[in-house]
């Protein structure tokens, strides 16, 4: 995966950040069972643009959308694969 340019759009309002595939594993790799938000919002934090940060700052005071943006954030970034479960056999073989 390569760097990728992703823009949401809350209300009127769009943010563009900037993802490459250091910012998704050192978010992948703060993320624990009691540490969920913080990763979240380091994430989008450090690679918005620049400029758009000040207007998305109020938005990261809400715990649920700071989530919610992570998560939409690392859908758009993830590639397209299909992954298909095959069951086990049930026929024996001797």
């Amino acid at each position: 995966m390569t760097r990728r340019d992703i823009t949401l759009n809350m209300g009127e309002q769009d943010f563009t950040f900037i993802l490459a595939p250091q910012d998704v594993t050192k978010y992948f790799n703060a993320v624990t069972p009691n540490n969920k938000v913080s990763p979240s919002n380091n994430l989008l934090t450090t690679t918005v643009l620049p400029d758009h940060l000040p207007a998305l700052r109020p938005h990261l005071a809400n715990p649920v959308t700071v989530m919610q943006l992570a998560g939409t954030l690392l859908e758009e970034y993830a590639p397209d694969v299909e992954i298909i479960v095959k069951k086990p056999s049930t026929v024996l073989t001797a």
